[in-house]
């Protein structure tokens, strides 16, 4: 008997519960005004998917909800600068979230993302200059939804708005929106007959659809799937007092939604329309300064076409190299003169700033070892600096062997004190100095007779005359950056001494100012030569191909310039000799050379039997002033006569298109703008 009464008891409970639950989705409310909700959404307690109604409008929390569909609910996100991340929290529950189709507009973000980067500026009254840039955001790993910990994973402080690219249907872009994406939380076998169901598994959950002809909320516990009558419609959840009305939202939505797109047009139009704009005031700004810069001098300004002619329309086959900020070109002008044509990048602000400085800088001196700029042209929109041609190509070309088999050591001493004296005239000679702040050896460029010139002044700097140094954020070349300057941003004559020495070793070893093939101790050049120098082991690093052994005074002369590029490399700069000094000593190592050319000259004159320093194996060049003064060229071994002879041009001429000539940058640095051409002999 009391297990019958039991019994009943379970039964009674069981037919109980049931009751209530028919009765919570019976009491759900699912009216908001003059809009209905279909399962499983509603307005109070006993609904599966619990939305708000306020003032007859539908929201979840305060955010406006556009659309209820069958896969998805969209919300209303107006842009808005300085809208907490936080804010939006509440559109993250446990049966929807924001889907994967979102884009979210992120401000004042530490890390950037890709996509746009607009200026949150232009976005009206709101958005100040103080706002951050405003960024693109996207999840795309796999997922159903976005988690609030993805979106505040971005480390950024601010959310401006949402672009949703829906594609349950077809692809519509829709502006200042969210798409959510929601689910029951259950099996598939709650779905109605002649519905599909959706999982997902991520939220474990799922989410039911009526197949085509059919109509419906397609949950067994809704309404269901019914066939589909001519005069019904089921496009959308959120109805407004049958389908007619139904459809007038529809219209609505589809209006508002194209209202969006025509604004969203609109705003690109204008935004590129003001850009282009900021850039044509830059342009006549940058065309105007360049004319000052080069006013005060004799500087031509050629014609656009004349240079176009001069190049044969910028072809390929007179392309020299491609630099940071710009091509070289070799081309011929008035005269049938070979000329080196540097064309610079358009819409490049940065680098018409170098422009004005070196047109500044070269127009104000006047040095046989410094390059010449001969021209320029600033029309139809371009940039364009003329050079004098430098047939040998660069000192780095020919130490690695790019354009030769290796400079003999009185060509390299030759080389290193004509630099020395340009870089003196520099620091000692103009008032204030100019700092060339980039000295390395493939800006040192080579003519026809292997004089040496110093080219781009791009990123030079006036000294001033009342202090000992400037202060300005570290540049230059890695492996030749005064270690001090790049510490404590002094730049000073200092700084190109430093540079200097790294090159008065590189002409000696015809190494890599830096290489990573090296061990990692001696990655850098300078580092290296300290330490062999400082060992006296010097031998240890000298070019092979100078063979330092043949004669005393070849390895005498090469241990005093590893002397000196000694001083020129010490950490602190007020150790360092001055470049007038190191100039001034350059040309007393040259003058013992021709000391000696001397003795054996007059040795030779007396009838002597001993032999030269050089085994009897060198000529003198013609026109050698025997004064040793800087304008002097060094005796040259036969060795040297005969790397003169293979490189020789026909008829002098330094270039021409129709010879058999192989145009090429070499492998000099992006920053070097090497106006140079390889000759094939």
């Amino acid at each position: 008997m009391f297990l019958r009464r039991r019994t009943n008891l379970v039964i009674v409970l069981t037919i109980l519960m049931a009751c209530t639950a028919r009765a919570q989705n019976v009491t759900c409310n699912r009216q908001c005004g003059k809009q209905s909700l279909q399962f499983p959404f509603g307005f109070s307690e006993g609904c599966e998917i619990r939305l708000n109604c306020f003032d007859n409008q539908v929201q979840i929390y305060e955010f406006l909800v556009q659309n209820v569909t069958d896969s998805n609910i969209f919300v209303n996100l107006p842009g808005k600068c300085n809208r907490r991340m936080e804010s939006i929290e509440p559109l993250f529950q446990s049966n929807f979230a924001p889907s994967v189709n979102n884009s979210f507009l992120v401000q004042n973000c530490s890390e950037q993302f890709g996509g746009c980067v607009i200026p949150a500026s232009n976005f009206g009254e709101s958005c100040d200059k103080k706002s951050g840039n405003i960024s693109c955001f996207s999840k795309q790993d796999g997922a159903d939804v976005v988690k609030y910990t993805d979106l505040n994973g971005t480390k950024c402080k601010y959310l401006f708005s949402a672009v949703s690219f829906g594609q349950s249907h077809e692809t519509v872009l829709q502006f200042q929106m969210v798409e959510l994406g929601w689910w029951l939380h259950g099996q598939c076998d709650e779905c109605s007959d002649n519905s599909t169901c959706t999982p997902v598994p991520l939220q474990g959950g799922f989410r039911c659809q009526c197949i085509h002809g059919f109509t419906g909320d397609g949950f067994r516990m809704g309404t269901g799937c019914r066939k589909t009558s001519a005069s019904s419609c089921s496009a959308s959840t959120l109805t407004s007092g049958g389908c007619g009305k139904a459809t007038k939202i529809g219209v609505a939505v589809g209006a508002i939604i194209a209202g969006a797109l025509v604004m969203a047009g609109l705003f690109l139009l204008c935004y590129c329309a003001r850009r282009r704009s900021i850039w044509l005031g830059k342009h006549t700004r940058v065309k105007r300064q360049l004319r000052e810069a080069a006013g005060n001098s004799s500087i031509p300004f050629y014609p656009y076409k004349e240079v176009e002619k001069a190049t044969n329309s910028f072809s390929e086959k007179h392309r020299l190299g491609t630099g940071a900020f710009g091509t070289v070109y070799a081309g011929k002008l008035h005269n049938d003169e070979w000329v080196a044509i540097k064309k610079l990048r358009q819409r490049d602000t940065n680098s018409a700033d170098q422009v004005m400085n070196e047109i500044k800088l070269l127009t104000s001196v006047s040095h046989p070892n410094l390059v010449r700029l001969l021209g320029c042209c600033v029309e139809k929109g371009e940039q364009i600096l003329v050079y004098e041609f430098m047939q040998n190509g660069t000192l780095s070309q020919h130490l690695q062997r790019e354009r030769s088999e290796g400079l003999p050591w009185t060509v390299r001493l030759t080389i290193a004190t004509e630099t020395a004296n340009a870089i003196a005239y520099l620091h000692s000679e103009i008032h204030p100095p100019i700092y060339h702040r980039d000295i390395k050896s493939s800006n040192i460029l080579l003519d026809y007779q292997f004089k040496s010139k110093i080219a781009d002044f791009g990123l030079s700097r006036l000294g001033l005359t009342e202090t000992s140094h400037i202060s300005t954020a570290p540049q230059g070349t890695p492996g030749y950056v005064d270690p001090q300057y790049h510490q404590n941003f002094h730049l000073s004559d200092k700084s190109d001494v430093y540079s200097f020495g790294v090159v008065l070793v590189e002409i000696i070893t015809a190494m890599k100012a830096v290489d990573f093939s090296r061990p990692r101790t001696e990655v850098n050049l300078a580092a290296l030569a300290v330490d062999r120098i400082r060992r006296g082991a010097v031998d240890e690093i000298i070019d092979p191909f100078l063979e330092p052994h043949r004669d005393a005074w070849t390895l005498y002369s090469i241990h005093k310039v590893a002397e000196l590029a000694f001083r020129c490399l010490a950490f602190h700069s007020d150790m360092r000799p001055t470049m007038m000094e190191v100039a001034e000593e350059l040309e007393h190592i040259k003058r013992s050379g021709w000391a000696s050319m001397e003795e054996t000259a007059m040795a030779s004159s007396n009838g002597s039997t001993c032999s030269s320093p050089r085994n009897g194996s060198e000529k003198s060049l013609s026109g050698i002033n025997k004064a040793g003064q800087g304008s002097a060229r060094l005796i040259v071994p036969q060795k040297i006569e005969r790397f003169f002879h293979s490189v020789e041009l026909k008829d002098s001429s330094p270039v021409s298109v129709h010879d058999p000539i192989h145009w090429s940058s070499g492998h000099s640095s992006p920053s070097s703008n090497s106006l140079l051409v390889n000759v094939i002999p």
